[in-house]
């Protein structure tokens, strides 16, 4: 299984990482057979998964469901964890507990949004043995505080901070780190300024890997285009067919036929 020396070793090597962002067991052992680096259980399943409008929606038992379901379909995958919205900003306590029921679900690591306010709650979990993996940028379960999902950090003082904080976490412990939605000359310099590892989505091409959600690569989302998603298939057009051919076959009498009749 990989692990977070992998990610460190890939970005010494000049070597990009991949990433996918999983939710269900059948994705999770189709991911398991592929070159992909590493699974990171999103809460953005409270979006694709539950039809919730946000990520902020996703609850600590939703993302334990998820992550169970992904790491025992991935047994070779690296599997990192979102921490849900506001499971690390109560007490510590709490936080800890979350953190213990996360990674008891089949998590090797968890993934936190943010710096300001969580720096010492993310150092004290790196210490107790847990890999972190940073967020910044666009953090969606920030999202109304950001006033929506749009490109971050666009001004020098907010490009400051951005940085500012990448290597503050990079202090308190985190083994790589997420960029998403900032400007990719930023993005770039992040990249080049740290020693570990960064992961791009709409973070432009220098960051040392990207990270796509399964079903937005696959093209399942007909209504979701942005700029920064490149799709690999066309899912929803390819799946909508097989389905009105299966309706098909069976209203026309020819769904099962002989061969496929006991």
């Amino acid at each position: 299984m990989p692990s977070i020396k992998d990610f460190s070793r890939l970005k010494e090597e000049g070597r990009k990482i991949s990433m996918v962002t999983a939710y269900d067991y059948t994705s999770a052992c189709i991911l398991n057979n592929s070159p992909i680096d590493a699974l990171l259980v999103g809460d953005s399943a409270s979006m694709v998964m539950h039809g919730h409008p946000t990520t902020v929606h996703a609850t600590l038992e939703m993302m334990c469901w998820h992550t169970a379901a992904v790491s025992k379909g991935a047994p070779n995958k690296m599997v990192i964890a979102d921490m849900p919205f506001l499971a690390h900003r109560g007490n510590l306590n709490a936080t800890m507990q979350a953190v213990d029921m996360l990674m008891k679900s089949g998590a090797t690591a968890l993934k936190i949004e943010g710096a300001n306010g969580s720096l010492k709650t993310i150092a004290h979990i790196c210490e107790s043995g847990v890999p972190i993996m940073g967020h910044l940028g666009l953090t969606p379960q920030s999202v109304h505080h950001l006033g929506g999902h749009t490109l971050q950090a666009t001004t020098q003082s907010d490009a400051d901070a951005l940085l500012d904080n990448a290597h503050e976490l990079e202090k308190a412990g985190v083994f790589a780190l997420v960029l998403e939605m900032v400007p990719a000359d930023l993005a770039k310099k992040v990249t080049d300024e740290l020693s570990i590892p960064t992961i791009g989505i709409g973070a432009g091409p220098a960051t040392s890997g990207q990270v796509l959600v399964w079903q937005d690569l696959l093209g399942m989302n007909k209504d979701f285009s942005p700029r920064f998603l490149r799709t690999y298939l066309n899912g929803y057009s390819d799946i909508l067919n097989a389905l009105n051919k299966f309706d098909a076959d069976v209203k026309n009498r020819e769904f099962p036929n002989r061969e496929e009749s006991y």
